[in-house]
């Protein structure tokens, strides 16, 4: 089978076949000495899953993982050593790789391609299979029999459509991928453009550092020196003997080394194989010999010509009666070689071509032989270049070589520096083109209502931009942002890092790396979903739904809403012809999100894209009016998506509400105080004065105090009773202290505590406040009426009552135009957003044209 070395084993606990999932009865079972691949032996014929020691020789396109913090992920195996991942563990952040601390060096850079970065680029997507970490229900696309297993890394899956199949059942599959039932959601990768060379991935995919524990910084050296010392205990067997071994010059330098146990009376090539696999090499042995590691390797490169008196003595055991600890892997020098060379455009049936190099081959001599094997005899040798690529999990380094090197001497400096690192390298041809580099940096915080050449000239103090690189190519004045166009690597780095310390006015600037979204290539009947998530609000289940939906769309069209706001991801859609916004977050976000989307909507080709509501906060009326639910309560996200691509357009008024202040605030020096300007603010839900506001306004308080006990919904809940029970005695007369004017007409108030203006139908986590008897003085309530409802509240315990769903309120009118004149200082909130308003006048009237909201449709989902 591809790349295992299969060896019979006595089995000691109860095992399961990696290839069937079922269990193996018997003692004797087969083992891969290098990725620990269990099987039957009437499956080792078929067994098709390639070792972990070939896996850099299938990649089709180099790309790099994005790793976060390491984490605790239960029932997950590791893709290099199929062990399950007890101690914590790295998992990417993009596709599903999960992989032990020490065996993150393994992994080779084999993520999904989510946009083009000019290496590489094609427009046919291939399926992008990831072995194993599937539910036990899992079910094969084809043979229909159950493919996933909880006891192994077992089952393949597609991490752009979601097929699901057998390790057996999946060479049969087409290879081209369609990106399956959620097609037309996703932003096709090779419509997004992301040249990223020296951004870390996390920068790369707005992945916010903040919910990161660790540092980065020590990445390099990650439980690396204890090498593999979880799967091999020191031996306490007298006759076992345990090695450290380095695979070169870098491992020595970073004093990275694996431990292998072998008996004391081996052959040399026996401890020269179990060094190799311990580093998930599977070549001849023949081709390595063992040097003792002495200081001076690091002192001098020649130590590798100076032959141990050990070396010489190849017939007997290696083990002298002082043996050396630690040895260091190295390949014999050899005179000739085959290498592999890839063309840098793919090309449909040649991975690569294979060349016969010697000691006077080069780079130059190579390009030479390879043109014509690719079919370019025509062309000129200047045109082309030979590019080394690592491909580590981490990175994808590329270095251009030097023409006049010889290959041969290349192959052994990389060899001398890691033995791993050579098998993880590979040779692309390359055409010389002029590269283009452009980066997207958006930079938010910044003073609003300026213009460009302002806040040009503010960016050139406060960053010291070079003008000659850096242009500012859009202007949100509104806002406060703008967005740099970069054509230089470092500078783009450095104005990342350097915005992020800088503060202008008092405020901190943020920036955000975005990706250039090419809309002409966009297919015709594709509408991406555009996914804004907090991962603040509702019990922080925000953090679990960025990484499902990064890894069920493209993780460019998912942006977290604490890292700058909704506009950076309305500007990265701007130039889409149709999309649709999915917002995750409780009431507010959902108006911060509507509210941002109503600021900036004359500069999109879509101007009104549809909103669909994941509820992640406490309240979330709208989201049970659109039937989106009371709250998310950990549904599969790839469900939601799909009722987000079934839901049905509705309609909904927004509305403004101007706050004029006629007395200046309290607390003015000497009393002469310029009175506040008025406020502006938009209103999708509700807007209540009095009790209502003065209760959101004291659990706003509780919460600012202490943030942390907040996590829950049923905590949050306790709190408003709580704050609300304090209330139940004080009796207020706002119908004295408020006038209201609907549609320029007088209304006489009843006597009230609590004045609410509706929108929705939901009020105060799903309460009617309206009531459903109908009345012939008033229309029956409708989103999408151009009329909001005037409903008063006598008190704490007639809220209680509404509450319960006991009691309605009172109906007092119903209007589109209202005028509310203050008497004196009173609480007030809009959405749940509350504060104290001075008196003066509060206007309501219809905001702009309606916006388009998704409602959940009442159908069960189409199988």
């Amino acid at each position: 089978p591809p790349g295992h070395a299969f060896r019979r084993v006595t089995l000691t606990k109860p095992t399961f076949c990696h290839y069937c999932t079922d269990f193996i009865w018997g003692l004797a079972g087969y083992q891969c000495e290098v990725c620990n691949f269990m099987s039957h032996e009437k499956c080792l014929k078929n067994v098709k899953i390639p070792c972990s020691c070939i896996a850099p020789s299938l990649v089709r396109v180099p790309v790099a993982h994005c790793f976060g913090p390491p984490g605790h992920y239960k029932k997950k195996f590791c893709t290099v050593c199929r062990k399950s991942l007890e101690s914590p563990a790295f998992r990417c952040e993009v596709c599903e790789l999960h992989v032990h601390t020490d065996c993150i060096l393994f992994a080779c850079s084999d993520c999904r391609q989510c946009h083009q970065d000019g290496h590489l680029d094609h427009d046919t997507y291939h399926h992008h299979w990831r072995e194993g970490n599937l539910s036990s229900s899992a079910r094969c696309e084809f043979c229909k029999k159950t493919c996933g297993s909880s006891e192994v890394l077992s089952g393949m899956r597609c991490e752009w459509c979601g097929i699901l199949a057998h390790a057996a059942c999946y060479a049969i599959v087409t290879p081209e991928c369609t990106f399956g039932r959620l097609r037309n959601m996703i932003l096709p990768p090779n419509c997004v453009q992301l040249f990223s060379r020296n951004f870390s991935k996390l920068h790369c995919f707005r992945i916010s550092e903040n919910l990161q524990t660790e540092s980065d910084e020590d990445d390099d050296v990650d439980g690396s020196t204890q090498g593999s010392t979880k799967d091999i205990q020191i031996s306490t067997d007298s006759s076992k003997q345990t090695l450290k071994i380095f695979d070169g010059n870098d491992a020595v330098k970073r004093n990275q080394f694996r431990l292998i146990s072998v008996p004391r009376i081996a052959k040399n090539e026996e401890v020269v194989e179990a060094a190799l696999r311990a580093y998930y090499i599977n070549d001849d042995q023949q081709e390595y010999e063992l040097q003792t590691f002495t200081q001076q390797v690091l002192l001098s490169d020649d130590v590798i010509n100076r032959n141990d008196a050990a070396e010489d003595s190849n017939l007997g055991s290696v083990f002298r009666e002082s043996v050396p600890e630690a040895w260091i892997i190295r390949a014999k020098p050899k005179d000739e070689e085959v290498i592999r060379i890839y063309p840098a455009w793919l090309k449909v049936g040649m991975a690569y071509v294979s060349l016969r190099v010697n000691k006077d081959s080069t780079v130059q001599t190579v390009i030479k032989e390879v043109l014509p094997l690719l079919g370019m005899q025509m062309e000129c040798l200047q045109n082309f270049k030979l590019v080394e690529v690592l491909m580590g999990s981490k990175q994808v380094q590329r270095m251009v070589l030097d023409n006049q090197e010889l290959i041969l001497n290349r192959l052994k400096d990389i060899r001398k520096t890691s033995i791993r690192q050579m098998n993880q390298t590979r040779f692309y041809i390359v055409e010389n083109s002029k590269s283009i580099v452009q980066v997207n940096l958006f930079v938010g915080g910044l003073p609003p209502q300026l213009s460009p050449e302002e806040y040009t000239n503010i960016l050139k103090e406060e960053l010291a931009i070079k003008t000659n690189v850096v242009s500012v190519s859009h202007v949100y004045q509104a806002q406060g942002a703008v967005v740099l166009q970069i054509s230089c690597f470092s500078e783009a780095e450095r104005i990342y890092m350097l915005v992020k310390d800088t503060v202008v006015n008092d405020k901190p600037l943020n920036a955000v790396v975005i990706p250039a979204v090419m809309a002409s290539k966009i297919p015709q009947n594709c509408c991406p979903l555009l996914v804004f998530v907090n991962p603040k609000s509702g019990g922080l289940k925000g953090r679990d739904l960025l990484y499902s939906f990064r890894k069920l769309l493209n993780p460019h069209q998912v942006f977290e809403l604490t890292n700058g706001g909704p506009l950076p991801g309305f500007h990265t859609f701007s130039q889409i012809p149709s999309f649709r916004v999915l917002v995750c977050g409780g009431d507010g976000t959902v108006g911060w999100v509507l509210g941002a989307l109503e600021e900036i909507r004359h500069k999109l080709v879509c101007s009104e894209p549809s909103v669909a509501i994941l509820p992640l906060g406490t309240g979330n009326d709208l989201g049970r009016v659109l039937r989106w639910g009371a709250g998310y309560s950990g549904e599969d996200p790839y469900s939601i998506l799909v009722s987000v691509d079934e839901a049905d357009d509705v309609l909904m008024d927004r509305w403004t509400i101007l706050l004029d202040a006629e007395e200046p605030a309290e607390g003015a020096e000497n009393g002469i105080a310029e009175p506040e300007p008025p406020k502006i603010v938009q209103m999708n839900n509700y807007c209540g004065l009095g009790i209502d506001a003065e209760l959101s306004l004291d659990f706003h308080h509780a919460r600012e105090e202490e943030p942390g006990k907040f996590n829950s919904r049923f905590h949050n809940k306790g709190v408003y009773v709580k704050v609300g029970l304090q209330k139940i005695s004080h009796t207020r007369n706002l119908h004295k202290d408020i006038k209201l004017q609907v549609d320029q007409h007088e209304v006489e108030l009843p006597s009230i505590e609590g004045l609410i203006f509706i929108n929705i139908p939901s009020w105060g986590s799903g309460a009617d406040l309206w009531g459903s008897e109908s009345d012939n003085r008033f229309e029956k309530p409708r989103i999408d009426d151009g009329l909001l409802e005037v409903v008063g509240v006598t008190g704490v315990v007639h809220m209680g009552q509404v509450q319960g769903g006991f009691r309605s309120g009172i109906r007092i009118a119903q209007g589109s135009y209202f005028r509310v004149t203050l008497l004196k200082p009173i609480p007030v909130q809009v959405d749940g957003e509350p504060w104290i308003q001075a008196p003066g006048q509060i206007i309501i009237s219809a905001a702009g044209p309606k916006v388009h909201m998704l409602k959940k449709s009442k159908q069960k989902q189409k199988k």
